[in-house]
């Protein structure tokens, strides 16, 4: 359980990630729809892991390594929005594969 300061800088961080896959979605997710699930930042706020679900478009590893290679302008527009804070945190990238794994336990369930 994070403190109060960093659930609201993960909430800061999703909303202006979500907004920015939705404007540059054809250049950052190579026309993916891209939908940020999770945002999780450190202790000391020097990190934040942000899960992401990819529908659609490429392959899934293809779109998380464009995400991953604009990771630096994607940090630069996210601190305008976190003005405040001195340091902003690394991004790290990763893809969430709960829906996959939620898929193949209902499948799994039908099949009796």
């Amino acid at each position: 359980m994070g403190s109060i300061r960093q659930n609201k800088i993960e909430a800061v961080i999703q909303e202006e990630l979500a907004s920015i896959f939705q404007r540059h979605a054809r250049e950052i997710c190579l026309g993916a729809m891209v939908s940020v699930t999770v945002v999780r930042v450190t202790a000391d706020l020097s990190l934040a892991r942000i899960y992401v679900s990819i529908f659609g478009g490429p392959d899934k590893e293809e779109v998380l390594q464009s995400i991953q290679d604009h990771t630096g302008r994607i940090k630069r527009d996210v601190g305008k929005r976190l003005r405040n804070m001195r340091k902003i945190p690394d991004l790290q990238f990763k893809i969430d594969d709960s829906l996959d794994y939620a898929q193949e336990i209902d499948d799994l369930l039908s099949k009796k």
